[in-house]
């Protein structure tokens, strides 16, 4: 099957930042009294753009009767992560590979801030791979699952959405590609991957599950054509 772009998610797909994260936010929010387990945390939180997250961890912590998030919680989680990411951060394996075959258009469209997927891309090398198209929800009005930063992507490239391939590790990322009416993969490859992980993404309703960038390499480039 060829495609007219593939669109990349960034966190857990192109970089392995999504285990650092999950570590780092599920250890602040522990000390605060909201303690999930991993397959409650990555489905209901994977992916949410920023506004969704923050309103529904302060809806929980409401609701221990605590009043709202403390003023103080959101910049020490993100400077514990930002640390983290600085010291950590890597590119997941074979991506370079794939991308340095692919010869057709592709894009970015994560739910991270701006500055925040850039700097990741450029720490890990994949920036010069997609730039100009690196797309945040901050661009869009709604986030993650609703489809507008799919769409957005795929209006800038000029591509019409039913020929484009979105590559999504997450359940909310994976609803998004859906609803925006896309073929979408979805990605079990990087460090936060657990068990569970194949099933929730099928459960969201992606077309198929990939375990590494070389068995996508596979899927996409196995006769040498441009996808």
């Amino acid at each position: 099957m060829k495609f007219e772009a593939i669109l990349f998610d960034c966190d857990g797909v192109l970089v392995d930042s999504e285990k650092i994260y999950v570590d780092v936010e599920r250890e602040h929010l522990a000390r605060i009294g909201l303690q999930y387990d991993v397959d409650e945390y990555m489905d209901r939180f994977q992916g949410l753009g920023a506004d969704d997250f923050w309103a529904a961890l302060d809806r929980d912590y409401r609701a221990l009767g605590k009043g709202p998030l403390p003023d103080t919680f959101g910049p020490e989680l993100d400077a514990a992560a930002t640390e983290r990411i600085d010291r950590e951060l890597s590119e997941i394996a074979g991506i370079k590979q794939l991308l340095d075959s692919h010869e057709g258009l592709r894009a970015v469209a994560s739910s991270s801030r701006l500055h925040r997927l850039i700097h990741k891309l450029q720490h890990t090398g994949l920036y010069n791979f997609f730039e100009p198209h690196i797309y945040s929800g901050e661009q869009v009005e709604n986030g993650k699952p609703a489809p507008d930063l799919f769409l957005f992507a795929a209006e800038k490239l000029k591509v019409e959405p039913a020929k484009a391939l979105v590559i999504e590790d997450s359940a909310n990322g994976v609803k998004a590609g859906l609803a925006a009416g896309m073929t979408v993969w979805g990605f079990v490859g990087g460090g936060h991957s657990h068990e569970g992980h194949e099933k929730q993404l099928h459960s969201a309703g992606a077309h198929r599950v990939v375990a590494s960038h070389d068995n996508l390499a596979e899927l996409l480039l196995g006769d040498r054509t441009p996808v």
